[in-house]
């Protein structure tokens, strides 16, 4: 694994929930962490906040974050998927580690420097509060949700010049 350096500027929000927050999760072993049919409703998800928006919207979900903080992990697939490659600087990652029970969210400079971190906590908050009710897929969709609108407002879809630059899929690690 390689380790990006990570600017100074690039500060966001951090869920780090492992000595204090291990309750959030089911402790329970669970086969998948999402089923087929959670997947896709959170690909449909993505697909319909992005037809309003030029902005784009990747989920990652792994098993573990090893060795680093959730925010720095999220900030390393961030760049590992080129989603700092947008035109407008308008990438947003929503990261889950599911048995470190981790999650993060990264939001690139276009979109970050409009919004300002109380944005961000805001959101962290709805994920993890969905997030101690076991409700993983209904967490992630309402927070894509949210930020398919606060992309649309700052970003909206231009119909002549937009573009789909990263794919819409989930990305699964280990």
């Amino acid at each position: 694994m390689v380790l990006l350096p990570i600017p100074v500027r690039k500060r966001r929000l951090l869920f780090n929930s492992k000595p204090a927050l291990m309750a959030f999760f089911s402790l329970g072993k669970k086969e998948r962490f999402l089923t087929h049919d959670e997947a896709a409703r959170i690909v449909e998800s993505i697909l319909a906040a992005e037809k309003k928006t030029s902005g784009e919207i990747r989920v990652f979900i792994e098993s573990r974050c090893k060795y680093v903080r959730p925010v720095d992990r999220a900030a390393e697939i961030f760049w590992n998927l080129q989603m700092d490659h947008t035109e407008h600087r308008n990438g947003i990652l929503v990261y889950v580690a599911s048995l470190d029970h981790q999650a993060a969210l990264w939001g690139d400079d276009g979109i970050h420097l409009k919004t300002g971190e109380t944005f961000w906590q805001e959101e962290m908050g709805k994920l993890l509060h969905h997030f101690r009710g076991n409700a993983y897929a209904d967490g992630i969709r309402l927070v894509i949700e949210d930020l398919g609108e606060v992309l649309h407002r700052y970003f909206p879809y231009e119909a002549k010049t937009d573009k789909n630059e990263l794919p819409d899929d989930i990305v699964f690690g280990d």
